[in-house]
C-alpha cells in the first residue's frame, strides 16, 4: 500500500489503539497521537509511568514513537478491551 493510503488510514483512526508492523519486523502498539505527511506518532500503551502518569522528556509529554509512513507493512486497529 502507498504512503498516502497509510496517511489517510492513520488520520482516520487518530485516537484509537493500533498495532503497526514495519518492514523490518518491528511491532509497535499504541494510540495514534499525531499524523504528519511523513510520520505517525504513537502514545505507548501501558508501560511504566512516573509521578502518577506524568513523566519527563519526550515520552512524558504525551508523544511516543514516530514511525515513518513508508516503513509500515501493516496496521491493525486494536479492540478497547486490549487495555
Amino acid at each position: 500500500m502507498s504512503v498516502g493510503h497509510y496517511h489517510a488510514l492513520c488520520h482516520r483512526h487518530m485516537g484509537k489503539a493500533v498495532e503497526i508492523r514495519t518492514h523490518d519486523g518491528r511491532v509497535h502498539r499504541g494510540v495514534i497521537h499525531r499524523v504528519t505527511p511523513t510520520h505517525v506518532y504513537l502514545q505507548p500503551i501501558g508501560g511504566p509511568r512516573n509521578l502518577g502518569g506524568f513523566g519527563f522528556g519526550f515520552w512524558g509529554w504525551g508523544f511516543g514513537a514516530g514511525i515513518a509512513l513508508g516503513a509500515i507493512a501493516g496496521l491493525a486497529i486494536l479492540p478497547w478491551f486490549f487495555w
